[in-house]
């Protein structure tokens, strides 16, 4: 198995991408710490991921709960290995959207959200790393709208600078830390089925030009589940050479134009 005697953390790990990866990498022998906003019991998961997760509640905008997640990890398991940070969200609800119309509290709620608390987990995974003495990975959750933006659909700037600014901070520490064996890589995925994306996926409109912007595999939205196999691989030893990636996940989004029907 790719991720025996490995031990995680899932920072968004109780919904979503970050719970369909614990799955997967609970099949892989990975021990987690998976770590949501909301509770959630041992017998509303997996009984394959149920046996190897620890889940603990807390809000990754806040100092110290990726370093709990952390310490917890090293307490029951021994030892710390990887972290996977997906918590983050669109910030439509706190004012984000077109410049023009976009509130300071907006901008603020919306990278604190999405950057702030990326930066907050992955700086307890690193200081951990150093203090083991060994190295480690970090995968980010990104966003194609960092680059290959929708200026119809997907209008959040503020977002889309939150998403620029992982790739960004993701690729300059993955050069300061590579000489230590701490490899930092990035997922960028287009639109996903998840509790984020429902404003689109009950949107007639946005799904037929998704079909069209998104043309792999029927045009269908992205599953939690086609981001899997790629956080097994760059949290287990099969990435062991690979440092300061961005994949995309996006069933074609950045190469297509997408029709406006």
């Amino acid at each position: 198995m790719k991720l025996s005697n490995k031990s995680l953390v899932i920072i968004g790990g109780t919904s979503g991408i970050g719970l369909s990866a614990a799955t997967a990498m609970a099949k892989e022998g990975a021990n987690l710490v998976l770590v949501g906003l909301e509770a959630i019991s041992s017998n509303q998961l997996a009984a394959d991921l149920s046996d190897r997760a620890i889940v603990m509640t807390g809000d990754a905008r806040e100092e110290g709960t990726a370093k709990r997640a952390i310490d917890a990890c090293l307490e029951h398991f021994g030892d710390f290995h990887g972290l996977y940070h997906v918590a983050g969200g669109s910030g439509r609800k706190f004012g984000d959207g077109p410049l023009h119309e976009l509130t300071l509290s907006g901008w603020n709620e919306t990278l604190n959200l999405n950057l702030t608390s990326l930066m907050l987990s992955n700086q307890a995974a690193i200081q951990t790393f150093q203090k083991l003495g060994h190295g480690g990975a970090i995968l980010n959750l990104g966003s194609v709208l960092a680059f290959s933006p929708s200026p119809k659909y997907f209008v959040t700037h503020a977002y889309a600078a939150a998403k620029a600014a992982i790739e960004g901070m993701s690729i300059s520490t993955a050069a300061y830390y590579a000489s230590q064996n701490i490899r930092i890589n990035v997922l960028a995925p287009a639109l996903v089925e998840s509790p984020m994306s429902q404003r689109a996926m009950t949107n007639q409109e946005i799904m037929r030009f998704s079909a069209s912007k998104m043309p792999l595999d029927g045009g269908r939205v992205g599953q939690p589940s086609d981001l899997d196999q790629a956080a097994v691989f760059f949290l287990s030893d099969d990435s062991k050479f690979t440092t300061g990636q961005i994949l995309h996940i996006d069933g074609g989004w950045h190469l297509t134009e997408g029709q406006y029907i």
